[in-house]
């Protein structure tokens, strides 16, 4: 919605102040917590398993190093400390795109599909304990509708 709006601007209730105080909250919390939790049990940080989960998933377990920034959240800059990261312990390597020769592709490596398969159970107990749990009794189907919503939202 435009800042130009001719509707009043309505104060937030408590319960509308407290929802975006707490969402502000766990936006913060919530990643550095599972981080810790994967770097604790894994020594994987979370930004190397995301990366790692993407590849996996991609067809021919590689992307475009800018698609793989967009789907982990990273500039494009982060992005390549990551890759460099994950390179350098042989779990990713870097290839020239067969589509553009100036572009780069990173590929998951055997090794890499085999460090994300041992660290998946404890990035989803983390996502679980840390997440998942404390929405038991509420309608998932729709809370993750709303959170498509405004991931989607211009």
């Amino acid at each position: 919605m435009s800042g130009n709006s001719a509707a009043p601007l309505r104060p937030l209730n408590p319960e509308e102040e407290a929802l975006v105080r707490s969402l502000g909250r766990v936006m913060y919390v919530l990643p550095r917590t599972i981080d810790a939790d994967m770097v604790g049990e894994h020594q994987l940080p979370l930004t190397e398993y995301t990366a790692l989960m993407n590849l996996s998933e991609a067809p021919g377990r590689q992307m475009r190093m800018s698609e793989l920034a967009g789907a982990c959240q990273l500039s494009l800059s982060g992005m390549t400390r990551t890759v460099n990261r994950l390179e350098s312990q042989g779990l990713v390597e870097r290839v020239r795109s067969e589509e553009d020769a100036r572009g780069w592709n990173a590929v998951l490596t055997d090794a890499g599909f085999a460090r994300l398969e041992e660290s998946w159970p404890s990035h989803l107990a983390a996502v679980r304990r840390r997440f998942l749990d404390h929405f038991e009794g509420l309608d998932l189907v729709q809370l993750a509708r709303a959170f498509q919503r405004i991931g989607t939202a211009d």
